[in-house]
């Protein structure tokens, strides 16, 4: 077994499965998926720790735990259609890739889509495809869509996501106005659209979803 293997069945049995992350298919997804292989290589050693990794200036993958518990309370379906908001590298879609039925991964960086793009293509995760444009906009032209995840804290969920959600699908979310925050699971039924706080999360911030700045007279 490659010290990678090793790192990763660490992460796994170490990390995220003693943080109440019990779903076996989400499970053997991160004991497959190369973590490793979305990183900078002179950040490889630390793929596995239980850490945001930079990949773009001021862009960072989300720490493994979060991210396991944000999917696993997506509850993925093995017929869903996934947009994974601000993927950056990758990793995330293909961890969801080998969980539903086909996932579209959104980036607005063209450096990192590309990376994703390729990683992807490495690993012959055929039902995934990279789109470029801005995350707080979604992506309608795939739309509408069983699961949306937003790799990342937001200080609020755009409108213009919450309307790709089809009848009964789910948006999972951390929303932080900077550092820690809570995640949150939204529901759509029918014209309207629940949510509820999930469990106390932190995560790098997506760009594109700040507040409108309002005036003062």
């Amino acid at each position: 077994m490659s010290e990678y293997a090793v790192a990763r069945y660490n992460m796994v049995e170490s990390q995220i499965r003693p943080n109440q992350v019990t779903d076996e298919h989400l499970l053997r997804s991160l004991s497959e998926i190369p973590r490793e292989r979305f990183v900078p290589a002179s950040l490889q050693d630390l793929a596995y720790m239980e850490e945001e990794i930079e990949v773009a200036p001021s862009r960072r993958l989300l720490a493994p735990m979060p991210l396991a518990r944000l999917i696993q309370l997506a509850d993925v379906g093995r017929n869903d259609l996934v947009l994974d908001v601000g993927c950056a590298t990758g990793y995330s879609t293909a961890v969801l890739a080998r969980l539903a039925d086909s996932v579209v991964g959104l980036e607005s960086d063209d450096r990192l889509a590309e990376q994703a793009g390729q990683a992807l293509m490495d690993l012959e995760a055929d039902n995934a495809a990279i789109v470029t444009g801005p995350l707080n906009e979604g992506y309608a032209s795939e739309g509408s869509f069983d699961v949306i995840l937003l790799n990342g804290a937001v200080p609020v969920v755009s409108g213009a996501l919450l309307e790709q959600l089809k009848d009964g699908g789910r948006l999972v979310a951390i929303l932080a106005e900077a550092g820690f925050g809570q995640a949150y699971l939204y529901r759509k039924s029918g014209s309207r659209v629940s949510h509820r706080p999930a469990f106390d999360a932190g995560g790098p911030l997506l760009p594109g979803f700040e507040r409108e700045k309002e005036f003062v007279f």
